[in-house]
């Protein structure tokens, strides 16, 4: 068994995760009133992967069944938004369904990464149903080694 220890303050807590969602629900729900979101809540969420190098952060989307042409990446003031839709199946007349487990509508995941990225030269590939975005750190933001003399 590894264990690992998370530095006090770290960007990817569960606790900023968890705020995110919180301000993203109220943020939808009370932009309702004005025409917003509230009517069309997100119907499912894919599930991602997060990880960090030295250099960038790596994000993988499952993304099965869909198009290139079906969702969105951008990077907006260092939050990564992906975007997009799963078009259901059309309802045949004379056939009746016993379970409906696949997930269709609308989606959308934002992931806060901070000012330190370099938004020129994020790259994104989908294939086999799996979308990889890598976005570069700035160089300011890289962890450099610092020699100690003695």
């Amino acid at each position: 068994m590894t264990t690992s220890l998370v530095p006090f303050g770290t960007r990817f807590g569960l606790f900023d995760d968890l705020r995110k969602e919180m301000d993203n629900l109220f943020n939808r729900f009370f932009a309702a009133e004005d025409g917003g979101e509230l009517a069309q809540l997100t119907t499912w969420t894919p599930r991602l992967n997060l990880s960090e190098t030295d250099k960038a952060y790596e994000v993988t989307v499952d993304l099965p069944g869909m198009k290139p042409e079906d969702f969105q990446v951008e990077l907006k003031h260092g939050d990564l938004w992906i975007t997009g839709e799963r078009k259901g199946e059309t309802e045949e007349k004379g056939k009746t369904w016993h379970r409906v487990e696949r997930y269709y509508g609308q989606f959308r995941r934002v992931i806060a990464l901070g000012d330190d990225v370099d938004p020129e030269h994020v790259e994104a590939e989908y294939k086999d149903g799996v979308l990889r975005i890598t976005v570069p750190k700035a160089e300011s933001a890289q962890t450099k080694r610092i020699e100690i003399k003695h």
